[in-house]
């Protein structure tokens, strides 16, 4: 598996993408919580902000923090909105893959 990757240049770039951006979306979740527990309104990430973050690939680990320190778990747009993004962005690997693309 690991040598499909390395022999594959824009898979590598890709995988690589994602881990960036997915630990972004980690630390910004977790940097919103804390936030949140002090009442500091004015440091708060917008909701957009972070559904964003899930729709440029952070959403598996963006969700899996949610759920982890029950942030944003009440809220029906998260709760179903980064799992749609999530199956959105899955079929769209599948399309790349069945074409060649990745």
């Amino acid at each position: 598996m690991i040598d499909f990757v390395l022999a594959n240049p824009i898979l590598s770039i890709f995988l690589a993408y994602i881990a960036i951006i997915s630990l972004i979306s980690v630390v910004v979740c977790i940097y919103d919580k804390k936030v949140s527990r002090k009442n500091r309104v004015e440091l708060r990430t917008p909701e957009k902000t972070l559904l964003l973050l899930s729709a440029l690939g952070g959403s598996v680990a963006m969700f899996i923090t949610m759920l982890i320190i029950r942030h944003k778990t009440k809220h029906v747009k998260f709760m179903l909105g980064i799992p749609l993004i999530i199956i959105v962005q899955a079929g769209i690997i599948f399309l790349l893959f069945h074409f060649g693309l990745l």
